[in-house]
């Protein structure tokens, strides 16, 4: 009879150990995305003590460089009257060490160079449940579809499992939010406006000097009809510091235009996870062909379930957007 007790509690510790098995990729660090392009980090903050700078301080701890931390409301107030959550900053950061790994093989890393996120408060007439602190940011799931990067990439997983460390860092004791969107995107849908042209001086100093001069004409363009630009990164520098230097030149900007921002944020706060969005502008040694591009609006629209027929809320986005294609195409012409 032990025989017979001690066999059956083998094959149920084997059963045990095979459930946990098949479910463990399911409950890694980076990996839990409820099949969501977005996810939200939440912890309760009654006492006030976490804050932006609190969030940013544990991202430079825990190894990211910080490239942009705005305060929203600022800007929102007088522009618009009003604004509504204590806190809503938009957030741009990114880990040298984890984009280098991916480039080298997924130039286009760039459209998540630096990672946006949006850290809020809950909303000013929402405090039934006392104050919490909200960071949004991209599951493993998202950073995948709009890079086309696979998901069992092991160093993209690990770029995942990095921000969860950091998340967990910055808001003690949070959790994630559970989400439903039902319109999201399939994963092999990736949408990103692309743009490609040609920087043909003689040398890597004339090459430069185009890619100055466009930069240059881009903001110039760009500013004086509403869009701000929060965050540069030269990757070119920061990988040939590393002593990687397959990029003659490689910059991503953060682009955020208030108008496109304010209307969505009241009731999708997560949208952060996509603004500012990043573009880039790469050109690989040897060659003359300039790689340029951004994450497009149906990002925001797929990721959650937002009704791209609500003209009050979508028209300022898609302007927005055909505002950056034209004046790319008219420069590169």
């Amino acid at each position: 009879m032990k025989k017979i007790l001690s066999i059956l509690a083998l094959a149920l510790a084997a059963l045990a150990l095979t459930a946990c098995s098949a479910t463990a990729p399911k409950v890694q660090a980076g990996i839990d995305d409820d099949g969501q392009d977005i996810r939200i980090f939440t912890t309760s903050n009654t006492d006030g003590k976490i804050t932006s700078a609190t969030i940013e301080a544990a991202f430079e701890k825990t190894g990211f460089s910080i490239d942009g931390n705005n305060n929203m409301n600022a800007p929102f107030k007088p522009r618009f009257g009003k604004t509504f959550y204590q806190t809503y900053q938009l957030f741009t950061t990114h880990s040298s060490a984890h984009t280098l790994a991916l480039v080298k093989k997924y130039p286009k890393i760039g459209l998540l160079s630096p990672l946006s996120m949006s850290i809020y408060s809950n909303r000013d007439d929402d405090l039934s449940k006392g104050k919490t602190m909200n960071i949004s940011s991209l599951t493993l799931r998202g950073m995948s579809r709009i890079t086309q990067i696979p998901m069992t990439n092991p160093d993209l997983i690990d770029y995942a499992k990095f921000i969860e460390k950091a998340l967990r860092a910055a808001l003690p004791g949070g959790e994630f939010v559970t989400l439903s969107y039902k319109n999201v995107a399939k994963m092999d849908v990736s949408y990103e406006t692309t743009f490609t042209t040609v920087f043909d001086g003689a040398n890597e100093d004339e090459r430069a000097e185009q890619k100055d001069d466009f930069e240059a004409e881009f903001e110039g363009e760009l500013e004086p009809i509403g869009f701000l630009f929060p965050g540069f990164v030269d990757f070119a520098s920061e990988f040939g510091d590393a002593g990687y230097d397959a990029f003659e030149q490689y910059d991503t900007y953060s682009i955020c235009k208030l108008d496109v921002i304010f209307p969505i944020h009241q009731n999708h706060p997560e949208v952060g996870a996509f603004a500012p969005c990043t573009y880039y502008i790469y050109m690989k040694k040897g060659e003359k062909t300039v790689h340029m591009g951004f994450p497009a609006i149906e990002n925001w629209i797929t990721a959650t379930d937002l009704d791209p027929t609500d003209k009050k809320t979508f028209g300022t986005l898609f302007e927005a957007q055909k505002l950056i294609e034209s004046i790319v195409n008219e420069i590169i012409e």
